[in-house]
This record gives structure tokens, C-alpha cells and sequence, in this order.
């Protein structure tokens, strides 16, 4: 079987509207898994240049896989190293969440294989 690396990266501008109201960071930072293949997450890097903790989440469907914080002014990498299989058909999306009143900029990278 043939595997697919996907990686969901982009720097994107964030304004906060408080920890549990995560905002899409784009169109590139979303994939919907083709049908008949799975998908697993392999790792997640990210960036904060904010003065305050951020949350990413990483969601399948609407719903919220996993949750990343990134504390202030700093970064995290998290090896994921295959926990879940996404089925087919799924979309898988990162998002962002922020205390109200605060903005920067996020870096984020997840790493895909689908196959």
C-alpha cells in the first residue's frame, strides 16, 4: 500500500476571544482524508509569539482530538507517533484558541501520513 505524507503548516494571525472559543486558522489547515484510506498524525510542532498561553486543537469532524497548549513565547513538539487511525472521508482541521484581547501569530506544523 502506497503512503501519503501530509502536513498541515502555516503561519496565521490570531485575535483571541478566550480559551474555549477556537477560531479556524484557514483553508490550509485542513484535510479531508480520502475515502477508502486512512490517516494517522505523526507529530505537531508549534509557535507562540504571544505574552499569554494559546491552545491549538487538532479536530476531526467538529470535534476535538487533541488539544496542544503553547505557553508564552514559546513552542512545543509533541510525537504523536501514530495514536488514532482517521477514517476515510474525515476531515481533520486545526484551530486556535486565546485569552480574550490577546493577538500574535501561531506557527503550526502537523505531519500526516495517510495511507
Amino acid at each position: 500500500m502506497i503512503s501519503t505524507n501530509i502536513f498541515l503548516q502555516a503561519i496565521a494571525a490570531f485575535d483571541g476571544a478566550g480559551l474555549e472559543q477556537f477560531a479556524p486558522l484557514g483553508p490550509a489547515l485542513s484535510h479531508r482524508v480520502n475515502d477508502g484510506r486512512l490517516c494517522q498524525a505523526l507529530y505537531f510542532r508549534g509557535g507562540n509569539s504571544s505574552d499569554e498561553l494559546i491552545v491549538v486543537a487538532l479536530l476531526r469532524d467538529g470535534t476535538v482530538m487533541r488539544y496542544f497548549p503553547i505557553g508564552a513565547k514559546s513552542d512545543v513538539h509533541v510525537p504523536l507517533r501514530v495514536v488514532e487511525d482517521v477514517d476515510g472521508g474525515s476531515v481533520i482541521e486545526l484551530r486556535v484558541a486565546a485569552p480574550a484581547g490577546v493577538s500574535g501569530t501561531v506557527v503550526v506544523d502537523l505531519g500526516l501520513v495517510e495511507h
